[in-house]
């Protein structure tokens, strides 16, 4: 593994990009299939605690 600044900082902004990615869909999951919610095994309050978070928050 290559571990110089460059490739960690790739690393971070591409964990980055998929969470805001990930919440996003999410998102627009919520919005247009609510009832999807209950296939994926997640409350609403759970869904709306993780659109909350940055996407620098894990």
């Amino acid at each position: 593994m290559n571990d110089t600044p460059a490739s960690l900082l790739r690393c971070i902004l591409a964990t980055w990009h998929e969470r805001i990615r990930a919440r996003w869909k999410l998102t627009q999951m919520v919005r247009e299939n609510p009832h999807l919610l209950n296939d994926i095994g997640l409350t609403r309050q759970q869904v709306e605690t993780e659109i909350a978070k940055r996407f620098w928050q894990r």
